[in-house]
């Protein structure tokens, strides 16, 4: 008998799709961020279906991370929101693009 390692509709371990600094990936995305920043967090929370005010905190960066088991730790996550905090926020809102994309979000 073997043993089950993953749980059905679970993730295989991974990591976020572009870095915390990959801003040319996705130059739009970078705009948004720099420019409409409010908005563009409001748009993270909506799509996890949260509250518009959490859209770029540590607990939702963790949140998501957790959910599609996105390697990283919270120390990890207080660090990115703490010192890069646009930056945090484009990175986890080109993964929820990318995941769209992959019909996997």
């Amino acid at each position: 008998m073997a043993a089950i390692t993953t749980q059905p509709g679970s993730y295989p371990a991974s990591d976020f799709q572009t870095g915390l600094c990959d801003f040319f990936s996705d130059c739009k995305t970078c705009c948004y961020g720099w420019w409409c920043f409010p908005c563009m967090t409001c748009s993270i929370a909506s799509d996890m279906d949260e509250c518009c005010l959490c859209g770029a905190t540590m607990a939702m960066r963790t949140m998501y991370r957790t959910r599609y088991n996105i390697r990283g730790s919270l120390c990890q996550d207080y660090c990115a929101v703490m010192w890069c905090y646009v930056c945090s926020a484009c990175q986890v809102k080109r993964d929820i693009d990318l995941r769209k994309e992959q019909r996997i979000f």
